[in-house]
């Protein structure tokens, strides 16, 4: 997750960050997501998340931080992609005509449109200063008109997503330990802004867009 500064900072979803922590490389949420044919157990798919292998390449500068956080943070968020691949993979059982349920469709286009939000939203924190600077800035453009934490919006429906189109309880567990994660931590980055700047827009909501 990157900062209003254009940092790193210690990951996403059930990785814990701070907006004044950041990292020079870190991983973020490197579940893995898993594509899963109807009845198949052995044909599947783990695809590292880009947070994990790309982004930190891209990253133009960052604050150290402790190895111990580093490698607890990339544990936890490993041993999570290993749970929920294996339970898709090994044990999970769906109709051949899964791929054309509703709840997979609905899943799947809420997946790619939360990927693709959070990839934008991180594109424009990366990118919030140019070489050289330092300091911090107000992200705008996307959703972030409209919402403080619109990267952690998109791995909300995302991981919502996700938890609909594998209709399991260790999907649906993933998704609400994420949101009620990200939620709090939405709350305390919008107060801080609110009080790093004082021109930061009041009408700009926390995580959802016109609502909270």
């Amino acid at each position: 997750m990157y900062n209003s500064s254009g940092e790193l900072e210690l990951g996403q979803g059930p990785c814990l960050r701070t907006p004044d922590q950041d990292a020079s490389a870190i991983t973020g949420t490197c579940t893995g997501v898993t594509a899963v044919l109807p009845r198949s157990r052995k044909g599947c798919n783990s695809l590292f998340s880009l947070r994990s292998l790309i982004f930190p390449f891209l990253i133009r500068s960052g604050k150290p931080m402790p190895l111990y956080t580093f490698a607890s943070a990339f544990m936890f968020c490993g041993y999570n992609g290993y749970l929920q691949s294996r339970y898709l993979s090994q044990y999970a059982m769906y109709a051949d005509d899964w791929v054309t349920d509703p709840r997979f469709l609905v899943g799947f286009c809420l997946w790619l449109m939360g990927m693709l939000v959070n990839i934008h939203s991180d594109h424009i924190l990366r990118n919030l200063r140019r070489p050289g600077e330092t300091g911090y800035k107000i992200p705008r453009g996307g959703l972030f008109e409209y919402v403080t934490a619109a990267n952690y919006f998109g791995e909300v429906v995302e991981w919502s997503g996700y938890g609909l189109a594998s209709w399991s309880v260790q999907g649906g567990a993933f998704a609400l330990f994420t949101a009620c994660f990200l939620f709090t931590r939405a709350q305390q980055h919008h107060q801080w802004y609110l009080e790093k700047f004082e021109d930061y827009p009041k009408f700009r909501k926390i995580i959802i867009p016109f609502l909270f």
